[in-house]
C-alpha cells in the first residue's frame, strides 16, 4: 500500500517549521512520524493520521473532513484520519499536526522493556 509522498514532504517541512525532531517509520502500510519513540502522526494512503487526546478526539471528529481511524475495521479511540481538504495551506497543516505533538509531549515516556536472560 503506497502513501502520498507529496504529503510526506509537507509533513516533514511542517515539523521543521515547528522545530520538532521526528523519526520516520514505516507503519500501517504508510509512514509514521515518531517523537521520542512515541507515535505522533502519519500518512495512510492519502490521509493524515493523527494521535490526539481523548478529550480533543470528540471535538475534532465534528470538524469537516475528519473521521475516526478505522484501519482494522474498528474505530481506534484517540486516532483520526484527516482528509487533505482540511489543510490546504502549510499553516493549516501545522495546526493539525500541533494537536498530535501536544498530545505526545504530555504523555509520559514509555518504559523500556527489559529482557530476562534464561539460564
Amino acid at each position: 500500500m503506497a502513501y502520498d509522498e507529496l504529503l510526506a514532504k509537507r509533513i516533514s517541512s511542517a515539523f521543521k517549521t515547528m522545530r520538532v525532531k521526528t523519526e520516520e517509520k514505516k507503519m500501517f502500510g504508510g509512514i509514521c512520524y515518531m517523537i521520542q519513540d512515541k507515535m505522533c502522526c502519519g500518512i495512510v494512503k492519502e490521509d493524515l493520521m493523527l494521535r490526539v487526546s481523548h478529550e480533543q478526539y470528540e471535538l475534532l471528529l465534528k470538524k469537516p473532513n475528519v473521521r475516526p481511524m478505522d484501519f482494522t475495521g474498528k474505530p481506534m479511540k484517540g486516532f483520526l484520519y484527516v482528509n487533505q481538504k482540511a489543510f490546504p495551506s502549510e499553516k493549516a497543516l501545522c495546526d493539525w499536526i500541533a494537536f498530535a505533538v501536544d498530545f505526545v509531549k504530555t504523555n509520559p515516556a514509555k518504559k523500556k522493556k527489559t529482557t530476562k536472560m534464561k539460564k
